[in-house]
């Protein structure tokens, strides 16, 4: 396709600040709140006014004196404390409905700056229930890679799996004296669990069970043959649910790498750091400090503890080096907790100092609440087991569709419940700003109304319900009529994907994408009620027909982009 609207305007807007001897790169044209205020708005002249030291609104006449706008769109008018409003003119909206209903990527462009890309997300714990808290940076993560792809980066994710460290001295002593292995074979992470914690309890009671418990981890480190067994036993327990929770999310990764595979590289990485002077011996620890770095001035970083045991900060620089050396990535983004930002706040630091120059993102996010505002758990305290949390969604799911759709198979009913309620649990999550804290509600995400999955799923059903109606084909050569609101609406929502997906990676917001799905499903459902799309003069129809043809592509695809699936019934 040729530039989107938004990029036409941004270029004539440019050129009329050049003409003016304004910075032309102050040009910012976004779409308006609401259609009464036209297509587009631009705020330029309210910005420029402060270094000006102008009226925001003499210099939005100024602008308007020299921008050429004719061929795209009616006269811009000046609103409100300066903005200029833009509304497109209806030949110019039909010609790029052609162009988009021929495009096979929807109006999206390639990046003409392709780069390789590693994204690190989910990495649960071995010997514990992947929990609610994994939700953001499993359903981030993948939905970020999705889009990033699409747009024709090169991504590589990667799931760095905590498999090794010191909890498993007490798994392994309660392994060894503890274990119920009937437990063990019906509900083995459950077992593990309750393994973890009665060794914890004894270890508060007895001091010298934590004599023990070192003894079973360094055997372990050591590589001793029993040790190392049951640590692989309990590895393949914990895989199992993983991969089971993926299964039911849909969600693959490339590479799978989990601490251990990087245990050989530690002892030498920290021997490198000292010699380089990185990292010098500090009351027995070996620490990295930031004198120069002012965030970080009074917050050192440990690589090697006193008694030899390293820690997170060691293998996270050792898995970039191997990242960087295996994959030669232009960027790396960590998807994770912002709890955890000065942890990467000094990795970086330390792996600039190893002379890493690819571009290093920690992609932040905040928790998901509980009704009370509270981190979300159980009754009994515990964190949300994830398995449990995707079970009754599809369940309660299952509830909805049976009530509103009884004529469904019991395979139908079944397919339909589960795509709704993943879909549901990770739109709750993508339609939020990823760094605010979000409360967990049922009732809100499996709702049929309001920016929800589901809204958005039956926007969808409702094309292809269309579609299933439809006696005869397509125009090849589609002409469009924009006669009524609804219909102007629709077209201009649908030109607005391409210029939207492109903005997510700006600062990593899939809810960028989200709300503009949003606003389409609302389009999509004021065009159905407002415009008969069948039973219309032919001309009408067809131009009708394809405009509901390219909604259904563009939430399909959209709905896709954020790893959601579209339901052929509901």
């Amino acid at each position: 396709m040729n530039l989107s609207l938004r990029k036409e305007l941004i270029a004539r807007l440019s050129k009329a600040l050049t003409k003016l001897g304004l910075p032309e790169n102050s040009a910012e044209i976004s779409p308006t709140a609401a259609s009464h205020f036209g297509d587009y708005q631009s705020n330029t002249a309210m910005v420029l006014a402060k270094s000006l030291r102008e009226d925001p609104k003499t210099v939005a006449a100024q602008i308007l004196s020299q921008i050429d706008v004719s061929d795209l769109s009616l006269r811009p008018r000046i609103a409100g404390a300066g903005f200029l409003n833009f509304r497109i003119l209806n030949s110019h909206l039909v010609q790029h409905l052609v162009q988009l209903s021929y495009d096979p990527r929807l109006g999206v462009p390639c990046t003409s700056s392709p780069r390789r890309i590693v994204i690190d997300f989910s990495s649960p714990n071995v010997a514990k229930p992947m929990h609610v808290g994994h939700i953001r940076t499993t359903v981030l993560g993948d939905a970020l890679a999705r889009i990033a792809q699409f747009l024709g980066h090169k991504v590589i994710t990667d799931n760095h799996v905590g498999d090794w460290g010191t909890q498993f001295g007490k798994v392994i002593y309660g392994w060894k004296h503890l274990l119920d292995s009937d437990r063990l074979a019906c509900k083995p992470i459950a077992e593990l669990v309750r393994l973890y914690r009665e060794v914890s309890r004894l270890e508060e009671e007895n001091p010298n069970v934590s004599d023990k418990i070192r003894e079973e981890l360094v055997l372990l480190q050591q590589g001793d043959p029993e040790n190392l067994s049951i640590w692989g036993k309990i590895v393949e327990f914990s895989w199992k649910e993983f991969e089971d929770v993926y299964r039911v999310l849909g969600i693959r990764f490339d590479h799978q790498l989990g601490e251990s595979f990087y245990n050989h590289a530690l002892s030498p990485l920290v021997e490198r750091l000292l010699a380089a002077g990185i990292a010098r011996l500090s009351q027995g620890a070996v620490c990295v400090f930031f004198p120069e770095t002012p965030k970080l001035t009074d917050k050192p970083c440990m690589v090697r503890k006193s008694d030899g045991g390293f820690l997170y900060a060691t293998t996270d620089l050792a898995t970039l080096e191997y990242r960087i050396k295996a994959w030669n990535p232009d960027a790396i983004w960590y998807v994770a907790g912002a709890p955890q930002s000065l942890h990467f706040q000094q990795v970086f630091e330390i792996a600039r100092r190893l002379g890493i120059r690819a571009e290093l993102t920690h992609v932040a996010f905040g928790s998901i609440l509980g009704k009370d505002r509270k981190m979300m758990k159980t009754r009994a305290g515990d964190n949300v087991p994830l398995a449990n949390l995707l079970q009754e969604a599809i369940t309660r799911a299952t509830q909805v569709i049976g009530q509103k759709n009884p004529s469904l198979s019991i395979e139908e009913k079944a397919e339909v419940a589960c795509t709704i309620g993943i879909g549901a649990v990770k739109y709750a999550e993508l339609s939020q700003n990823r760094l605010t804290d979000y409360v967990f509600s049922w009732e809100k995400m499996l709702s049929f109304q309001g920016n929800t999955a589901p809204y958005l799923q039956n926007a969808y059903v409702r094309v292809r319900s269309i579609f299933r109606k439809l006696q005869g084909t397509l125009p090849e050569t589609p002409a469009f009529c924009l006669h009524v609101p609804e219909e102007r609406i629709l077209a201009l929502r649908l030109l607005q994907f391409g210029e939207t997906v492109p903005r997510v990676l700006e600062d990593f917001r899939p809810n960028i994408l989200a709300n503009y799905l949003f606003e389409l499903a609302n389009a999509f459902h004021s065009f159905y009620e407002a415009c008969p799309v069948l039973n219309v003069e032919e001309k009408l129809r067809q131009s009708r027909l394809v405009l509901c043809r390219l909604s259904k592509q563009i939430l399909g695809k959209g709905l896709s982009l954020l790893g959601i699936n579209s339901p052929k019934k509901m």
